[in-house]
Formats: structure tokens, C-alpha cells, sequence
């Protein structure tokens, strides 16, 4: 299969070891990975701060950018979202009723990376050993409009040598929301004081989920606090083969 890297433009400017273990792992998996350089944000920052005409012109783009896509996969159960939620939405919002077809067809065949390997090549054991202690954050977007359920702990149940230990409150959001974090910085930071501790009673060494605008936020709470947990894209584990990982 030719699968269609959508790397998101978080991933791209500041977590770039996450889409190179994408296609580590996937390539591994005996598939082709492409990534079209043209790709840019997906909009998803405009529409949801009330700038409709500029996440149209970039929704367009995305369907121009991925229109001869087999499947595309992203790192980013928010951003996936996006796509498959909100795009009918912006063309609805927009009157245009081609675009319209064009998103809900492609939003049929975009996934997030734990749905798109469990949910439709059908695999659990990736291959991947990763011997640490490891807690999962499922986040909001991923667990809320796009229904991973419970693909991603399937998948690091299979991981050799992962230690996997259970999130207290794990339903509970981080408090990062993307622009929501700027605009309610002090809830946003009591819901991180609380996900903090949790992840911390859990005594693991790391803390994993799908989408690394979470981790970030989390990750810095953790990093203030001096924990000595870390965070890391559950691609980046799925992709690692040993203890040098």
C-alpha cells in the first residue's frame, strides 16, 4: 500500500523525530511511504479562532496537496479530526457544494496512525520493543470525535520489554486545547497540575500519546517539575526496536 504522510505543521517545525519513526514503522510494515513537501497547516487554528476565510483557502490546499492520496495517516488524532470533522463544516459554511464532496472523501480514507493500524491493516505487533515503564494520555480529539478506543494501548500491549501501567483520570483533558491554553491560561494550568500528578503517581518513566501538542504541554509541566518522566509520541515507541531507542 502507498500511504500518504500528513505530518501536520506542529510535527514538521518541532517534533520531526516523530514523522521519521512514522515511516520507519511503516515501511517496516512492507508499506510506501510518500510526503508530498507542498503540504502546509491544515487549518485548523484559523477555523477554530473565527478566521473562516483563511482556513478555507487552507482547506483547499489540503484536498489540491492529498487529492490523488491511496490513505493518508497522521501523527495527530487532533488534527485528523480536523479533517474528517470540521472540513464538511468549513465547505458547508462556504456554500461550495464540490468542496463539500471532495472533504468527505477524503476525510473516508484519513486516519490517524493507532486507528489506521489497527482498524484497517489489522495489526497489533508492530515489531517494536521499548523496555521502559510507559502510561498513555488518550487525547480529547482522538478519544471524542474520532473514536480510537482503546487501538493505542492494544498496540503498546504488543511492545516487547514496555512496562504498561494505567493513567488515574486518564478520560480527563490536559488543559492544552490548542489557542484554548492562550486564552485560559490559569485553567489550562490547573487541569495540567492535575494530569501532571497523575502521570506522576504512576511512577512511569514516560508518558505517551498520539498527538504531540498534548505531550508538550504536558511535557513541560513535567520538565518544571523536575519529574524525571519524559514524553514521547507513541510513533516514536512503536518505531523502536531496542534499549538504544
Amino acid at each position: 500500500m502507498t500511504i500518504d504522510l500528513f505530518l501536520t505543521c506542529l510535527n514538521d517545525a518541532l517534533f520531526p523525530r516523530t514523522g521519521l519513526a512514522m515511516v520507519s514503522l511503516l515501511e517496516r510494515l512492507g508499506h510506501t511511504v510518500r510526503f508530498n513537501e507542498a503540504q502546509t497547516c491544515c487549518g485548523q487554528m484559523h477555523f477554530n479562532t473565527g478566521y473562516q476565510p483563511e482556513a478555507l483557502t487552507l482547506v483547499r490546499k489540503f484536498v489540491h496537496d492529498f487529492r490523488d492520496a491511496e490513505v493518508i495517516v497522521a501523527p495527530s488524532g487532533s488534527c485528523v479530526a480536523f479533517v474528517r470533522d470540521l472540513y464538511p463544516k468549513a465547505a458547508e459554511w462556504a456554500g461550495d457544494e464540490q468542496l463539500l464532496d471532495e472533504v468527505r472523501r477524503l476525510g473516508e480514507r484519513t486516519f490517524e496512525l493507532s486507528e489506521f493500524l489497527v482498524n484497517v491493516l489489522g495489526v497489533e505487533d508492530v515489531g517494536a520493543a521499548y523496555p521502559h515503564r510507559v502510561t498513555y494520555h488518550p487525547t480529547c480529539h482522538a478519544a471524542r470525535l474520532l473514536r480510537v478506543g482503546d487501538a493505542p494501548l492494544r498496540l503498546l500491549r504488543r511492545v516487547r520489554g514496555l512496562q504498561l501501567v494505567e493513567l488515574p483520570a486518564a478520560e480527563q483533558c490536559c488543559g492544552f486545547g490548542g489557542t484554548f491554553s492562550v486564552k485560559n491560561p490559569e485553567t489550562s494550568t490547573a487541569m495540567l497540575a492535575d494530569k501532571v500528578q497523575h502521570v506522576m503517581d504512576t511512577g512511569a518513566e514516560v508518558c505517551t500519546a498520539g498527538d504531540n501538542s498534548c505531550l508538550m504541554h504536558i511535557g513541560g509541566g513535567l520538565s518544571r517539575l523536575q519529574s524525571g518522566t519524559g514524553v514521547v509520541h507513541l510513533a516514536e515507541i512503536l518505531a523502536s526496536t531496542g534499549a538504544a531507542s
